[in-house]
C-alpha cells in the first residue's frame, strides 16, 4: 500500500528498492540478525546501486527526491528485505548526513556527504549520552576551543552504526548550560582519543550495530564544525522532525510486514477442520490490524506533505510517531497471537518483528517527550 502523495516517480523508486532488497538483503536477513551484524560491504553495494542517495541533492552525489521518496524507499527495504536491523544500520546516514547537507559548507559536503552516498562510507549520529536521553539541552560532552581545534571529552551511547562509522556527527557543549551552548562537530574515525567503548546488545534490531562511544581529549578541527558555534540546537530539532517521520514510516512498514505474515499463516493454519481465517475472531483481528495500519500510514503521509510544504511539522511529526509506534506494537503483538506457539519461536519472523517494534516508542524521542512536543504546539 502506497502513501497518497506518491507519484510514478515514487513507484519507480519502490521498484528499485524492491529489487535490491530481494536480491541483497532478504536471502540472508535471518542469518544476519542471528549474527548481529551484516557484511560491511553492503554499504558499498547499496551506494553503487543508488540506494543510499535517495533524498539527497544531485550536487552532493544523490539521486534527488525528498522525505516522501525516502519513506517510499524505506517501506520497500523493510517489507522486502525482512530485516529491520539491516535496514536501520544501512540507513544510519539518514540522520547523520542531513545536518551537513542543510547547514554545512560545500567543502564539508564534499568531504563527508558525497563519500557516503557514492562510495559506501559509514556515518552515524551521536546525540544521546549515558547520563541523559531525550533532554538534548542537558548534554554534557564538552568541546573546549584551543586555537584551530576543539578538545572533546565525554561519552555517547545507543549510537546506531557506532562501531563501524567512518565519522560521527556529534552534538557537543561548546558554551554554557542549556540550548544555547550546543554545537555540532564531525568527529572522524582514527582521531586520537576517540574510541568505541563497547558494542551494545539489544532486544531487537540485532543486525544493526549499536555502540557506546568515548572521547578523551579528542582534537577535532574547527573546520569540522557544522554551522555556527553554539548554534546546533535548532539544527538538531529540525533533524529530529525528519527522523521521527522516518521512524513512523518504519513502523508502518514493520506492521505491514507482520500483517502480511499473519494473513499467510492464518490461511494455511488449520484448526478444528478449517483455516484460522474461517473464524470470526481471527478475521476481526486482521481487520483491526489493517485499519490501524491504514490510519497510521495516512497520518504519517499527511505529516510528510505538510513538512514538504514548508509548514512547521514538529507537532504533527510527533503525533505520527506516537500513533505509528502504538499501532506497530499492537499489530506485532496480534501477529504473535495469531501465530500461537510458533509466534514465540525465534525462527518465526513475527517473533523478531515483535522485538524490533519495542524500540520505536523510545528511539528518536520517547513517547512521553512526543506528548510534550504535541502539548506545546497545540498550546496547552
Amino acid at each position: 500500500m502506497a502513501y497518497l502523495f506518491e507519484t510514478e516517480e515514487h513507484a519507480a523508486i519502490r521498484a528499485t528498492m524492491r529489487r535490491f532488497a530481494e536480491t541483497h538483503i532478504a536471502p540472508r536477513s535471518a542469518e544476519w540478525e542471528e549474527d548481529e551484524e551484516f557484511p560491511i560491504e553492503l554499504y558499498k553495494t547499496a551506494a553503487t546501486a543508488g540506494i543510499v542517495g535517495v533524498g539527497y541533492p544531485e550536487a552532493v552525489g544523490g539521486q534527488g527526491g525528498d522525505l516522501g521518496h525516502v519513506l517510499a524507499a524505506s517501506d520497500e527495504l523493510v517489507i522486502r528485505g525482512r530485516s529491520v536491523g539491516t535496514v536501520v544500520g544501512l540507513g544510519s546516514h539518514g540522520i547523520a548526513l542531513p545536518p551537513i547537507v542543510r547547514f554545512g559548507t560545500a567543502e564539508q559536503q564534499e568531504r563527508f556527504v558525497r563519500p557516503c552516498i557514492t562510495d559506501g562510507k559509514i556515518a552515524a549520529l551521536a546525540v544521546t549520552e549515558p547520563g541523559g536521553g531525550s533532554d538534548v539541552a542537558s548534554l554534557a560532552t564538552r568541546a573546549e576551543r584551543d586555537g584551530d581545534h576543539y578538545v572533546v571529552t565525554g561519552a555517547k551511547t545507543f549510537i546506531t552504526s557506532g562501531t563501524r562509522a567512518d565519522f560521527v556527527t556529534t552534538a557537543v557543549r561548546t558554551g554554557g548550560p542549556g540550548h544555547g551552548g550546543v554545537s555540532m562537530l564531525v568527529i572522524e574515525r582514527g582521531t586520537p582519543g576517540f574510541t568505541v567503548s563497547k558494542k551494545l546488545r539489544k532486544t531487537g534490531w540485532w543486525a544493526s550495530d549499536t555502540a557506546e562511544l568515548h572521547f578523551d581529549g579528542c582534537r577535532v578541527p574547527v573546520a569540522n564544525r557544522i554551522g555556527p558555534e553554539h548554534g546546533a540546537f535548532p539544527m538538531i530539532m529540525v533533524n529530529f522532525a525528519g527522523e521521527r517521520l522516518m521512524l513512523a514510516g518504519q513502523c508502518v512498514a514493520i506492521a505491514e510486514l507482520a500483517y502480511r505474515e499473519s494473513i499467510t499463516y492464518a490461511r494455511e493454519r488449520q484448526a478444528f477442520g478449517k483455516p484460522l481465517t474461517g473464524f470470526q475472531v481471527t478475521r476481526h483481528k486482521l481487520a483491526d490490524m489493517a485499519s490501524r495500519i491504514a490510519a497510521a500510514r495516512a497520518l504519517t503521509g499527511e505529516a510528510v506533505v505538510r513538512v514538504l510544504r514548508g509548514e512547521s511539522g514538529a507537532g504533527l511529526a510527533s503525533m505520527a510517531k506516537n500513533v505509528a509506534t502504538d499501532m506497530c506494537s499492537f499489530v506485532c503483538d496480534q501477529s504473535v497471537q495469531i501465530h500461537g506457539g510458533y509466534g514465540y519461536m525465534r525462527e518465526t519472523l513475527v517473533e523478531r518483528l515483535y522485538r524490533d517494534a519495542r524500540l520505536y516508542p523510545i528511539g528518536g524521542g520517547t513517547r512521553e517527550i512526543m506528548n510534550e512536543v504535541i502539548a506545546k504546539t497545540e498550546g496547552f
